[in-house]
């Protein structure tokens, strides 16, 4: 995925200032030795550090990093995938807002959160659960193949019976989990659906041409203005999955 770090920080900072209740679970105290996994632009790894907490940041993006580094420049962030990362020390919390959604292989992404953690160490994880975006996500998959091109959902939006049994298979006990729906406001309300579909959802578009690319947002958004645009603002339909969990000692 390429990100567009300053579209991202200007037009869909929602996605960091909900971020925000999170922290409050994860309750990040001096002295503890925090992960925060897809860290993005480091906005909430440096809300950990205000807490007292150690705290590295890894992310996929080289755009983010760099863009948390030059916000941050006394926090460590490292390019890391959620599959593949490993550090000297253990953990005593792995915190994670609106990432493991991108990671379809999570049963690789859960055994090295438990890997990393130290023996009662927490999990605070939020992330795209079954059904988020849907509307959205059903309007431009009918858009794409009535211009004759193929449609994959590359999100893995699972529900809590598929996610928390796996954390529990590999040594997580988990306290607490949620589903929710959090209809999310997008900032610009002339072009805010555009504008989401083009940060999050460019691998619809990977061989889509230019001109048939305007096309398909266009109807997108004539046929989602109905549903999705109240009060003068668009709207994303988010279903979010929220767990806390520990790992087993």
């Amino acid at each position: 995925m390429n990100w567009n770090s300053d579209l991202y920080t200007q037009k869909h900072a929602f996605v960091f200032q909900y971020g925000e209740g999170l922290l409050e679970v994860l309750d990040p105290k001096p002295g503890e030795r925090i992960l925060d996994l897809g860290c993005g632009s480091g906005e909430l790894t440096q809300r950990i550090a205000e807490s007292g907490a150690t705290v590295i940041g890894i992310d996929s993006s080289a755009d983010m990093l760099e863009k948390a580094r030059t916000q941050f420049p006394n926090l460590e962030f490292y390019q890391r995938s959620a599959t593949e990362f490993s550090f000297d020390e253990p953990f005593d919390a792995i915190f994670s807002n609106a990432v493991l959604h991108w990671v379809a292989d999570y049963e690789t992404a859960v055994r090295q959160m438990v890997k990393a953690l130290k023996p009662g160490g927490r999990l605070v994880i939020e992330f795209g659960g079954k059904n988020n975006v849907a509307i959205i996500v059903d309007a431009v998959a009918r858009q794409l193949e009535k211009f004759g091109y193929p449609f994959t959902l590359f999100w893995f939006f699972p529900s809590i019976g598929e996610y928390t049994p796996v954390l529990e298979r590999y040594g997580f006990a988990v306290r607490l989990a949620q589903h929710y729906d959090r209809d999310t406001l997008l900032s610009d309300p002339e072009t805010g659906l555009t504008d989401w579909i083009e940060q999050f959802g460019g691998y619809f578009f990977e061989n889509v041409t230019p001109s048939d690319k305007t096309a398909i947002l266009e109807a997108v958004n004539v046929a989602l203005r109905p549903v999705l645009f109240r009060d003068g603002h668009w709207y994303a339909d988010y279903k979010r999955i929220r767990i806390i969990a520990e790992k087993s000692l």
